[in-house]
């Protein structure tokens, strides 16, 4: 089950897909119950919980929150320690004056994007993975 290493192939199967719905990132007390929030990601941190949920569960729940955007899964399953794969992704987008905030599953690398630029981003992975 061991993931892709070669970037060649990584960048060439990558098959980007865009989630539909908008994600923000928000911080929570270390002991607030998130599960009913069904939070795309939890990462504990000295300051909290992070959370990167739905927008609509933040302002449903009345949390504050940062950043909307939107996921873009790369659908390749790469390995935790491929070298120069999210770099070569990142600072494709970086040229294009997008920030990304990248989070690696055990078997996919999502990247989520500010939500006014996704299709932009979207076209930019197409054609990379295209060479």
């Amino acid at each position: 089950m061991a993931g892709e290493h070669d970037i060649a192939t990584l960048i060439g199967s990558m098959q980007p897909s865009l989630a539909p719905n908008t994600y923000v990132f928000a911080t929570v007390p270390d002991n607030f119950d998130s599960a009913t929030l069904n939070p795309r990601m939890t990462f504990q941190e000295a300051e909290g919980l992070t959370l990167i949920l739905e927008q609509s569960v933040a302002e449903q729940k009345g949390i504050d929150y940062e950043f909307p955007c939107r996921m873009i899964t790369l659908n390749v399953h790469s390995a935790l320690d491929a070298v120069g794969f999210l770099a070569t992704i990142t600072s494709r987008l970086a040229s294009l004056g997008m920030g990304v905030n990248p989070v690696s599953g055990f078997y996919h690398d999502h990247l989520f994007i500010p939500a006014d630029r996704a299709e932009d981003a979207m076209a930019a992975l197409i054609a990379l993975s295209k060479g």
